[in-house]
């Protein structure tokens, strides 16, 4: 059987060329990145196109977007067995993370990809992604997909989607995954960790849920932060969760205003999540002393989400309407391989 897969084009680098007006890069027609990669005809594949009527740039997503992806994989779901999602590197691991909670019910591969420099570039890295991430895509044993889950592909490393997190902007290893393993390494030999895979329980057809609210806010904390900041921060309407980045192991400074400013918002019954600032590694309410008081409070633990994984939970959760516990209960938990909440398994 000849795997088909469909490529999506939403925008992006990949898709770009540069407007000499502005000296800006723009999006164009997709046909013209089509007829830059002759290579795709090689593939031992059937390949489709599906390309935005307006193309965007990634900086523009939102979750809206992430719906319309949705409901494009949902309406074409039974006729492919593989998705390649071309994507703009800025929030790919955003728009990645938000499908792999959305989706229910995944037994295809669906894997984004882009480029740093567009694909008519003469040291392009777009054609080595696109045509790697297509090969991926269509990996069969047993007539069969290989990879059944949401990913990225990007300079020679593939990996889960709610794992990864963009690192650099200006090279081409612009992606990791600092605390769970890459699934597979391009080389001589494509190498598919399949110990490694994650695999959706099947409970019935393909689906997107829909149902999202971004009604999230998130702060930073560093040394010197005032009060005056924090209140204006908190004092955002219509906010249902916040998430805070702290130190190391979600440690925060314990200053008794900013202890009150965060008992106010539980008592409001509004969530509040710690993270990390740290890349790797995750957090540990209670190790230090400094985290005591989040302990106490009840806050909910980040774990070794990224914070595109913990921003794109909470958006999907909110949108559940699930009750104040039980929303502790789902983000805790690890839903779709996003986290690891016991620090004894990490790699």
């Amino acid at each position: 059987m000849i795997p088909k897969i469909l490529i999506i084009y939403t925008g992006g680098t990949i898709g770009m060329a540069m407007d000499y007006d502005s000296q800006s890069l723009i999006p164009f027609d997709f046909d013209n990145l089509i007829k830059k990669l002759p290579e795709l005809s090689l593939i031992d594949c059937d390949i489709n196109y599906y390309s935005f009527e307006n193309p965007i740039d990634s900086a523009d997503m939102k979750p809206e977007i992430w719906i319309r992806i949705g409901e494009i994989l949902e309406e074409k779901y039974d006729l492919y067995d593989g998705f390649v999602i071309l994507h703009g590197t800025d929030t790919m691991a955003y728009t990645a993370s938000a499908l792999s909670f959305m989706i229910e019910n995944l037994d295809k591969p669906i894997i984004f990809t882009g480029s740093q420099l567009p694909i008519g570039e003469l040291r392009t890295d777009a054609k080595e992604n696109l045509i790697t991430t297509v090969l991926l895509a269509s990996l069969m044993q047993d007539n069969e997909p290989i990879i059944q889950e949401v990913c990225i592909y990007f300079e020679y490393k593939l990996f889960r989607a709610n794992r990864a997190t963009k690192v650099n902007a200006e090279n081409f290893d612009a992606f990791d995954s600092p605390n769970f393993p890459s699934l597979g390494i391009s080389g001589v030999h494509l190498d598919v960790k399949k110990n490694l895979l994650f695999h959706y329980p099947i409970n019935g057809p393909f689906m997107v849920n829909k149902q999202l609210n971004p009604s999230v806010g998130v702060l930073k904390i560093f040394p010197g932060i005032t009060k005056d900041f924090v209140k204006n921060i908190f004092q955002t309407p219509n906010v249902k969760a916040f998430i805070i980045e702290g130190y190391g192991t979600g440690n925060i400074f314990t200053e008794e205003w900013f202890i009150d400013i965060l008992k106010k918002k539980v008592e409001e019954k509004v969530h509040l999540i710690i993270n990390t600032q740290c890349a790797g590694g995750m957090v540990e309410i209670g190790r230090y002393a400094t985290s005591l008081p989040l302990r106490k409070m009840g806050v909910i633990s980040s774990y070794d989400l990224t914070m595109e994984a913990a921003i794109t939970k909470v958006i999907y959760l909110l949108g559940q309407n699930l009750s104040y516990q039980d929303f502790k209960i789902e983000y805790e938990k690890n839903l779709k391989g996003e986290l690891t909440n016991n620090r004894h398994l990490l790699h």
